[in-house]
C-alpha cells in the first residue's frame, strides 16, 4: 500500500504572508478557555443575568460576563453532542461526516486523530507561535488509572505541533478530578512521543497562587496532596501566559493556548473536597436550598471562573508587577466556549443551564449541540464595524470554525477541504466574508442540518423534522409539512455530508502519481491510503478518486505534467499545484464532471482547463496568483480569482458561473473578441470586480469605433477594473472603453 502522509510544509516565510482571502495577518495572541458539558444558559448573558436580576439561584460567573461585556456572545455557536468528537472537530476543522471520531467511541484515544490530519497545534507552531494545551486531550494514552501508556504516538499533542503540554491522554482518565498522574511536554530526553507521565500536584504552582478559592498546600494544609486536575491545568496555563506574554512583549513572537478544562463534567462531588469550595455563594441563602449536585455544579463553574479571571489578570499584567503598562490585551484574541450542551440533572432543572434549550448533552436538539461562545479582540472589536462590544450576535460560528479562523489570523494557508470556514474578515472587519450553506451534526439520537434559521433533524424513530429556529429556538413546533420542497432539498444534502456511515468512517488522503498525460480515472496513478498503528489497521482506501478524498494533483519534478479526466472525477477537496519549475494541469474533456465538494484550490503554477465541462462546488472555487482557468463551461459554486481566468472557445464561449465571482486585486480576467463571437463571463450571483481586464481578437476583427460588446452579466455588479482610463487595450493596439452598468459591462470600440 501506498500510504501517503502529508506534511504541512509551512516555513518562517510565511510568517508575514496575507490570509488566505486577502487580508494583512494580525497575528494576534490567541488564548482558548475550553470547558466541558457546560450548557449554553450558563452564562449571564444567555440567562443567568436574566435569573439574578429576578432574584433567583443563578451561576456566578463575573469573569466570563465581563469578557462578554468587552466582546461578543455569538448566540448560535456550536460545538458537537459529546466531547470526544467536539475536540476532533475544534482541532481538524472537519464535522462529524468527516471527523475520524463521530462519537465517543471507546477507541477514540487510539485512532482518533491521525499523522496526516492536520491541527490548530500544526498550523500555528509552524507559523511561529508558541502553543500550550491544558487539560482533557482524549487521545493516545491509555484509560489505566495506574501507569498508563502511550498507546498511538500519532494521536498525542506533541506529535501535533504543542509544545507545553500539561494533559489527560485518555476521557475515562479524566472522569476523576484527583487523577494522581497528567501527561506533561516538554520532558525529558527519550521520552515516547516527547510526553511523560509526571505527579499531578500543587507543589509545583506555589509561587503563582492568587486565586483564592484554589490555594497551594502551603497556604492549606487541607487542600488534597493529588491536586483537583483543573487547578494543575490552569496553573500550567498561568505559568505559560505570563512568560510568553513577557516574551511577546520583548520579541513580538505570538503564542496561542488552548486550556480544555474538565470542569463542569461530572464528578460533582469530588469538588466538595476542596478547602472552600463554596466560598463563592457562602453569603446567598438561595444557594443552600438547592440540591447537593446544583450546589457542587455551580461551584465548579464559579471556580474555573475565577481561573480564567486570573489568565486574563495575567493579559493585563505578564510580570504580575502591578503595573499593566505591559499589558498584552489589546492584541489577544480570547475565546471562551463549551464543547458540548449541559447534561440533565439538577443544573439543568434547578438553573436553567442550557437556557431552555429543548435537549441536553448526547442529543441532536439544540441543548445538545447549541453552546456558550465568546470572544474578546480589544484592538479589533472595539473598532469593529460588524461585531460591537458588549452584544450579541446571531452570527452561526461552528467549531470547525475556528482552526480556519486561526490559520487566516495567523497569515498561514487553511488546510485542504475541511468543513469550517473562517470568519477571521467578520472579527478584523475587514475583507470578504466567506459564507457557507449550512452546518450539521450528529448525535445518537439523530442527525441535523442548520441552514439559515431552519433546522432539519433526521431521526430512525421519527420522521423528518423542520424547525424555524428564529422563531422557536426550543424546537417545539414541526413546520416540516408546510415545506416539502426545503425538507427534501436540506435531507439530500445533510445524507451528502456521509452522516450516515458507520463508525470509523473518514475522509482519506491522497496525491496524484500519474505520469505526464496519465488518467485520472486509474487507481494506479493515486497513493492508496492506509492507517496502522500497532500492528492494527483501522482505515484502507485504495482505488479511483471518491467524495471522501482530499485530492493533492502536484508536480514536484522539473517538467509540466498533465492529469486527464475523460470521466467525471468527485472529491471532498481537491488542490493542483505545479512547482517551481514546472506547472501542473488538469485537463477536463468535454462533458466532464469535476466534483470538489468542499473546495477546489488551484495554486502556484496551476491549470484547470475546461472543455464544455463542468466544475462543481458546495462552496467555492480558488484560483491563486500564477494558477490559471481556461475554457468554457459551467462552473457550479463561487469562484475566487487571485490569478488568471481566461474564457476561450469556439462560437462565442461562454463560462458560466452558478453562484458568485470575487476577482481581487492581483485577479486578471482574460476574454476574446472576435469575429465569430464573443467570450462572456455569466455570473448568476453578484460579480465583485477588482485587478485587470485583458482582451485578445483576432487578425480579421474590425470593430466599428463605437461598437458595443457585452462581456460580463451578472445579477448585480460591484466595484470596478483597475485599467487605467476604465480602458482595455488589445495586443494590435485596437483600444476599448469599459462601461459598468448595475448588470453588464461592456466594452465600446474606440477610434484607432
Amino acid at each position: 500500500m501506498k500510504h501517503c502522509i502529508f506534511l504541512l510544509g509551512l516555513t518562517l516565510s510565511v510568517l508575514v504572508a496575507k490570509g488566505a482571502h486577502g487580508i494583512d495577518s494580525a497575528r494576534p495572541n490567541i488564548l482558548y478557555f475550553y470547558v466541558d458539558d457546560m450548557g449554553w444558559g450558563s452564562i449571564g448573558p444567555n440567562g443567568q443575568a436574566a435569573r439574578k436580576a429576578q432574584g433567583l439561584p443563578y451561576v456566578r460567573t463575573p469573569n466570563l460576563d465581563q469578557l462578554a461585556a468587552q466582546g461578543v456572545n455569538f448566540t448560535r455557536g456550536y460545538g458537537c453532542h459529546v466531547c470526544s468528537p467536539a475536540r476532533s472537530s475544534l482541532q481538524t476543522g472537519f464535522h462529524q461526516g468527516h471527523t475520524f471520531a463521530d462519537r465517543n467511541d471507546p477507541d477514540n484515544a487510539r485512532k482518533a486523530l491521525r499523522a496526516d490530519d492536520v491541527l490548530v497545534g500544526d498550523v500555528l507552531s509552524a507559523a511561529g507561535y508558541v502553543t500550550g494545551y491544558w487539560g482533557k486531550w482524549g487521545y493516545g494514552g491509555s484509560k489505566d488509572q495506574v501507569d498508563p501508556v502511550i498507546q498511538n504516538v500519532q494521536t498525542l499533542p506533541t506529535q501535533h505541533g504543542y509544545t507545553h503540554v500539561l494533559a489527560e491522554l485518555h476521557h475515562v482518565r479524566a472522569h476523576t478530578f484527583f487523577q494522581p498522574t497528567l501527561w506533561s511536554a516538554p520532558a525529558v530526553p527519550g521520552a515516547v512521543g516527547g510526553i511523560q507521565l509526571v505527579p499531578n500536584s500543587m507543589t509545583r504552582y506555589q509561587g503563582n497562587v492568587s486565586y483564592p478559592n484554589a490555594p497551594a498546600n502551603q497556604n492549606h494544609a487541607d487542600y488534597p496532596a493529588t491536586a483537583y486536575c483543573d487547578d494543575s491545568y490552569a496553573f500550567a496555563a498561568l505559568d505559560f501566559v505570563r512568560t510568553q506574554g513577557q516574551n511577546y512583549n520583548r520579541t513580538g513572537q505570538p503564542f496561542h493556548g488552548l486550556l480544555a478544562v474538565q470542569i463542569p463534567h461530572a464528578p460533582f462531588g469530588e469538588i466538595a473536597s476542596l478547602p472552600q469550595w463554596d466560598e463563592g455563594y457562602a453569603n446567598d441563602p438561595k444557594f443552600s436550598q438547592l440540591s447537593d449536585q446544583t450546589r457542587q455544579w455551580a461551584a465548579m463553574v464559579t471556580r474555573i471562573d475565577a481561573h480564567f479571571g486570573n489568565l486574563l489578570a495575567a493579559l493585563d499584567d505578564p510580570n504580575n508587577d502591578g503595573d499593566t503598562s505591559d499589558s498584552i490585551a489589546d492584541n489577544t484574541l480570547v475565546i471562551f466556549q463549551s464543547d458540548n450542551g449541559g447534561p440533565g440533572g439538577g443544573s439543568h432543572v434547578e438553573l436553567n443551564a442550557n437556557g431552555g434549550l429543548r435537549g441536553t448533552k448526547g442529543m441532536i436538539q439544540e441543548g445538545g449541540i447549541r453552546v456558550p461562545f465568546l470572544m474578546r479582540w480589544p484592538a479589533k472589536i472595539s473598532t469593529n464595524t460588524v461585531l460591537k462590544a458588549g452584544t450579541d450576535s446571531d452570527m452561526v460560528v461552528d467549531v470547525t470554525d475556528l482552526l480556519p479562523t486561526f490559520c487566516e489570523l495567523a497569515g498561514v494557508p487553511v488546510p485542504l477541504g475541511i468543513d469550517g470556514v473562517s470568519i477571521a474578515p467578520t472579527l478584523l472587519s475587514k475583507g470578504h466574508q466567506r459564507h457557507r450553506d449550512f452546518i450539521i451534526h450528529e448525535a445518537s439520537n439523530g442527525q441535523s442540518i442548520i441552514r439559515g434559521k431552519y433546522k432539519l433533524v433526521r431521526s430512525k424513530r421519527s420522521p423528518l423534522k423542520l424547525y424555524d429556529l428564529d422563531a422557536d429556538a426550543a424546537e417545539t413546533t414541526d413546520i416540516a409539512a408546510d415545506h416539502p420542497d426545503l425538507v427534501s432539498e436540506m435531507e439530500t444534502l445533510l445524507l451528502g455530508e456521509r452522516v450516515a456511515e458507520p463508525k470509523g468512517f473518514a475522509n482519506t488522503y491522497h496525491r496524484w502519481t500519474g505520469r505526464d498525460g496519465a488518467s485520472t480515472d486509474d487507481p494506479d496513478n493515486w497513493s492508496d491510503y492506509q492507517y496502522s498503528n500497532a500492528g492494527i489497521t483501522y482505515m484502507q482506501d485504495p482505488g479511483s478518486p471518491q467524495l471522501s478524498w482530499v485530492a493533492r494533483i502536484r508536480n514536484d519534478g522539473d517538467s509540466d505534467n498533465v492529469a486527464v479526466a475523460n470521466s467525471d472525477l468527485k472529491v471532498l477537496g481537491l488542490e493542483i499545484r505545479g512547482g517551481a519549475d514546472a506547472s501542473q494541469s488538469l485537463l477536463l474533456g468535454p462533458g466532464v464532471n469535476l466534483v470538489g465538494r468542499n473546495e477546489i484550490r488551484l495554486a502556484a503554477n496551476a491549470r484547470l482547463t475546461v472543455h464544455d465541462a463542468v466544475v462543481s462546488t458546495l462552496r467555492w472555487i480558488d484560483i491563486q496568483p500564477t494558477a490559471t482557468l481556461v475554457g468554457q463551461g459551467t462552473i457550479d459554486g463561487t469562484l475566487y480569482n487571485d490569478g488568471l481566468v481566461a474564457v476561450t472557445g469556439t462560437n462565442r464561449p461562454k463560462l458560466v458561473v452558478h453562484g458568485d465571482y470575487h476577482q481581487s486585486a492581483e485577479g486578471r480576467l482574460k476574454l476574446s473578441l472576435t469575429n465569430d463571437g464573443n467570450s462572456v463571463l455569466s455570473v448568476t450571483g453578484h460579480a465583485n470586480l477588482d485587478g485587470v481586464l485583458a482582451i485578445e481578437t483576432t487578425a480579421g476583427f474590425r470593430p466599428i469605433p463605437g461598437g458595443a460588446f457585452a462581456v460580463i452579466e451578472s445579477q448585480a455588479i460591484t466595484g470596478r477594473f483597475a485599467n487605467a482610463g476604465d480602458e482595455v487595450v488589445a495586443g494590435d493596439g485596437r483600444r476599448f472603453g469599459i462601461e459598468y452598468s448595475q448588470s453588464t459591462v461592456t466594452l465600446v470600440a474606440q477610434e484607432r
